[in-house]
């Protein structure tokens, strides 16, 4: 059995009051057997794409289960309310545990739980991941937009944003980031960069030859400026509209997602990226409020 990373796994232990998987089950965070751990029968989705699930994987061999899993208590079992995914990657991995966060039917006992978790994630100095996971846990468990995560943890509605893309980095690059050999300027300068090979690349070289931020915005603007070379003379294009690019920056603060709008002066079109059916279904929601 592979060896459980850090990731949230070794954070949430320390913002999350702990919870119990013997004998009386009580609210909060626990280490909970896969095997204890069963899909919900009531989960809509029957297929997963099994791509995002190998990225997902080769995330977590990396460094560890960011985000811990949703679950209920049912009997001597563990039923998943949120986490699906993660769960089966997990298994992919190798792991033979996962971190979970143990929902108690007592409204005032989950109540009691939230802002336990919002007073610890103010306090703890956490890593640039384990910001986004917590931030991230904050969204799925509790069902709150970017806007109000920001209100409760005080932090900008954009810084939450900026943060929750660093979970949407490759696994490489996230490894980077967890061991501290990138900082979090690093990591977001290279979100930039839309090509995950030539990022890989890059962030590979700003380790090994203690590359600054400053660097790496470089790098990525020199990519970008390169694929926007036209076809004629090998020269740039003309300058993209400011009220272009902040209509882009909005739209991926709102949707979490990349947003990419191609327009030419007179048609157009947006081109949203995303990581598997679990991601696009959940712009949908986000889109439609369904």
């Amino acid at each position: 059995m592979a060896e459980r990373k850090g990731g949230l796994g070794r954070g949430l232990d320390a913002l999350i009051p702990q919870g119990d998987v013997e004998g009386d089950v009580a609210v909060g965070f626990a280490q909970i057997p896969l095997d204890k751990i069963k899909p919900n029968p009531s989960q809509p989705r029957t297929s997963f794409d099994e791509a995002a699930l190998e990225d997902l994987a080769a995330s977590i061999t990396e460094v560890g289960v960011l985000q811990p899993v949703l679950v209920r208590s049912r009997g001597d079992m563990f039923e998943l309310v949120a986490g699906e995914r993660r769960w089966r990657a997990a298994r992919i991995a190798g792991l033979g545990e996962i971190p979970a966060v143990i929902r108690d039917e007592d409204e005032e006992k989950w109540h009691n739980l939230t802002e336990a978790l919002i007073e610890n994630v103010q306090r703890e100095q956490l890593g640039p991941l384990e910001q986004a996971a917590a931030f991230s846990q904050l969204m799925e468990d509790f069902g709150w937009t970017h806007e109000q995560v920001g209100k409760r943890v005080a932090k900008s509605r954009s810084t939450i944003t900026n943060t929750l893309r660093l979970l949407q980095l490759p696994a490489p690059i996230q490894g980077y980031l967890e061991r501290g050999e990138l900082s979090g300027g690093h990591a977001k300068a290279l979100l930039g960069i839309e090509d995950q090979v030539y990022a890989e690349h890059i962030a590979k070289r700003a380790v090994t030859e203690g590359w600054s931020v400053r660097m790496v915005e470089e790098a990525a603007r020199a990519r970008t400026g390169a694929g926007a070379k036209s076809s004629g003379g090998g020269r740039s294009s003309i300058p993209r509209p400011a009220e272009l690019i902040s209509l882009e920056e909005a739209l991926s603060e709102r949707l979490d997602a990349k947003v990419k709008i191609n327009f030419n002066g007179k048609t157009g079109r947006v081109v949203l990226g995303f990581k598997g059916l679990e991601e696009l279904e959940r712009i949908y929601r986000t889109m439609f409020g369904e």
